[in-house]
């Protein structure tokens, strides 16, 4: 009988560094499942301890490895999100989904961060799509993100969710729905970076009647401090309300100042006070004006802002 030699030490090494390139995308295919980067690389890190837990030959057993991760991540992020909504009902006040910068502004934050470690800014994670994400089933969100932005057939899914590709094909269609009734088209982003400007520099100097010129009449600001910072614990509702609301908290504190800034892909406003960063604020928009504006003031969702 002839022995069948191992891998040989160079074949290894090129394994192990197929397996470890795979990070990035299990770190965006996370993101989008969970809205939070924290959580997101939680999930990796543990996928890679199930890889590394297995024996060699059951490693070499695997054809794909990176289909292996992925569909590994996949279900860990599906126990996750079961979990996560118990964990919003005590959450103090709304939950927003963690902001990133632009792929050159932010880092992991953690001890020898790759860094191409970086979230893929597409509209699959634009603030919009991520919160008509949270309104849905976790089976749902796991349909939609793994078909429609990481194209995995149904079958596959099925196999992650433990229901039949049928059933995948219409929880990923009903969340399909979900996202097209959620709001208008978006607007042009060059038209949406001269809407936050105009925002930017109403607020700077305090003109009430421009803030509500540029709010949808519907406008709904939310807010996230987790309890940490000061901030409404309840959506602000009507551009007029807002819009006195923005232009008294500009008033109140000293120090503030504002910058334009990319905010999950988006023109977006980041807010420092002496200095420090303290909000990130994102906007979705209806034709010339502004519909909802989100306000992540939590500093554990600020955390790839100030460690880049």
């Amino acid at each position: 009988m002839t022995d069948h030699p191992g891998p040989t030490e160079d074949q290894a090494d090129a394994a192990l560094a197929a397996v470890i390139s795979e990070r990035r995308q299990l770190i965006n295919l996370a993101y989008r499942l969970l809205g939070s980067l924290a959580d997101a690389e939680d999930v990796v890190q543990e996928t890679y301890a199930r890889w590394y837990a297995l024996t060699r030959p059951q490693q070499d057993a695997i054809a794909s490895p990176g289909a292996w991760l992925s569909k590994v991540a996949s279900r860990i992020c599906l126990d996750v999100l079961g979990s996560a909504r118990a964990r919003r009902e005590r959450y103090v006040g709304e939950w927003i989904p963690e902001p990133l910068p632009e792929p050159a502004q932010w880092a992991s934050g953690r001890p020898g961060a790759d860094p191409a470690d970086r979230i893929t800014l597409d509209e699959s994670v634009g603030m919009a799509f991520l919160v008509v994400l949270e309104s849905m089933t976790p089976a749902e969100r796991v349909a939609l993100i793994l078909h429609d932005v990481f194209r995995y057939p149904f079958a596959e899914i099925a196999e992650i969710t433990g229901r039949t590709p049928a059933a995948c094909r219409q929880l990923a269609s009903s969340a399909r729905r979900r996202v097209r009734d959620s709001g208008p088209p978006a607007t042009p982003a060059a038209h949406q970076a001269g809407i936050v400007r105009n925002f930017m520099r109403a607020l700077e100097t305090g003109d009430v009647d421009a803030l509500v010129g540029l709010l949808d009449p519907a406008a709904t600001l939310t807010a996230d401090g987790g309890g940490q910072v000061r901030t409404a614990l309840r959506p602000i509702e009507g551009g007029a309300q807002i819009a006195h609301a923005c232009a008294d908290l500009v008033h109140r504190f000293s120090g503030l100042t504002l910058q334009e800034r990319t905010v999950n892909g988006q023109p977006g406003l980041i807010a420092r006070q002496h200095g420090v960063l303290v909000t990130v604020y994102a906007f979705a928009f209806s034709g010339d004006r502004i519909k909802h504006i989100w306000a992540v003031r939590n500093p554990d969702k600020l955390r790839p802002w100030t460690t880049a």
